[in-house]
């Protein structure tokens, strides 16, 4: 779902790209590479989001940044004002190749900025101090648990921007992963937190429903933890807080003395309507995690079943014996957000299911979506149904179900999956 960053930096490449086998700098010079050079506001504003510091240069026309830490006499990116003067384009290109060949570790976070303009999601766990972190590293348990949260987070949003819900469970899964498919994932520049790069083009919908959604979660548990009430969490669905993001939520905290997660909107594109130009970093602390589990178990029991009227290919079929009742397991191909549902059918239902999947059919038919177990049951189903299609579509449907005969014949004796 998300490509990994953890490469070293240098003049090799981009992060999470494949390294060319004859090492060449990065970037290309610009009249190499025929790509628009970036706007001089906005690597300003990269800069001095990452604590880069200005010191100096002429006024109105460039000043001269130099990285955190630097001492003021160190040598420093000449970065223009603008791009109104002739000699602009070249200093803007130095600046990015001295970025490339630069040691420290913002530098290529602000090219991957720059490269892909994206909203900036980062994580950062207070753990117990370790050799380790006083030197700006994280153990291999802890970098794990980090990812492994902060990917359920990323998924909690993609999730809120496809639809509010207090419990998703197996619905809008196959749309949400789309969603981050370009999700870049990196280290922090400390070694210890983690930075989602989420590009404006196809993720700003999730990174803006993760802002509502953080900040919603965070006043809901502030109003439980003063009041004792519950009624904030019901409210905040309707900002995209949901199960699926207190459950990401207790696994960020879970083992830790706090988590803390901050977003940052692309320079490039703005700020998004409707949401702060700078949005205050949500914190949240082991002391939360009482109102996090109630919430969630709250979400769980309260979502409502849904009556859908899908449409699917029998991938399963199980029965006891010869006859009666059985257990098909349909791939939905319409009608519900899910990828696959089980349903139980009577005796004459079933063996309609049986001769669809015979003559490669789909099958259409109604009943309730049962959030129990996570959108993947239907109950009360009725109007079981073939459906007609044309030859072609007809003909893929074959080909697909034939490359999984195995898995079918298996399945049609074993033991179905709960």
């Amino acid at each position: 779902m998300h490509r990994s960053m953890d490469e070293p930096t240098g003049g090799a490449g981009l992060p999470a790209a494949r390294s060319h086998p004859v090492a060449r700098p990065w970037p290309p010079p610009l009249a190499e590479s025929g790509a628009q050079p970036p706007d001089p506001a906005v690597l300003g504003a990269l800069l001095r989001r990452y604590g880069w510091q200005r010191r100096g240069g002429a006024p109105g026309r460039y000043g001269r940044w130099t990285p955190p830490g630097a001492t003021s006499g160190a040598a420093g990116l000449l970065v223009p004002e603008s791009a109104a003067f002739p000699d602009s384009g070249e200093l803007l290109e130095e600046a990015l190749v001295a970025l490339g060949h630069s040691s420290h570790p913002s530098a290529r976070d602000i090219l991957v900025s720059l490269a892909v303009p994206s909203d900036e999601i980062r994580w950062w766990r207070e753990v117990p101090e370790t050799a380790a972190g006083a030197a700006g590293a994280a153990g291999w348990t802890e970098a794990e648990e980090l990812r492994s949260a902060a990917r359920q987070v990323l998924l909690a949003g993609a999730l809120a921007a496809c639809g509010r819900a207090g419990y998703h469970g197996a619905r809008h899964r196959r749309k949400a992963r789309a969603a981050l498919d370009d999700a870049l994932l990196g280290p922090g520049a400390d070694g210890r937190g983690l930075t989602a790069y989420v590009p404006v083009a196809s993720g700003r919908a999730v990174a803006v429903q993760l802002c509502h959604a953080l900040h919603a979660t965070r006043e809901a548990v502030d109003y439980q933890r003063a009041t004792g009430g519950m009624d904030a969490f019901d409210s905040a669905v309707a900002a995209g807080a949901g199960r699926e993001l207190t459950e990401a939520l207790i696994a960020l905290v879970r083992g830790s003395e706090g988590a803390r997660i901050d977003l940052r909107w692309a320079p490039a594109a703005g700020t998004p309507e409707g949401c702060p130009a700078r949005p205050a970093p949500v914190e949240f602390s082991p002391g939360d995690l009482p109102a996090l589990r109630a919430a969630g178990a709250r979400y769980l029991r309260d979502e409502p079943a849904v009556h859908v009227r899908l449409t699917g290919a029998v991938v399963r079929l199980r029965r006891s014996g010869p006859r009666g009742a059985g257990i098909v397991r349909l791939r939905v191909l319409a009608g519900a957000e899910v990828g696959h549902v089980r349903v139980e059918l009577d005796e004459e239902a079933y063996r309609i299911a049986g001769h669809a999947h015979l003559v490669g059919l789909p099958l259409r038919v109604e009943g309730r979506l049962e959030s129990r177990g996570g959108f993947r049951r239907l109950t009360g189903a009725s109007r079981v149904a073939p459906v007609q299609v044309d030859e072609a579509k007809r003909d893929r449907l074959m080909k697909a179900l034939q490359e999984n005969v195995d898995f079918f014949e298996e399945a049609c004796a074993g033991e179905e999956e709960p």
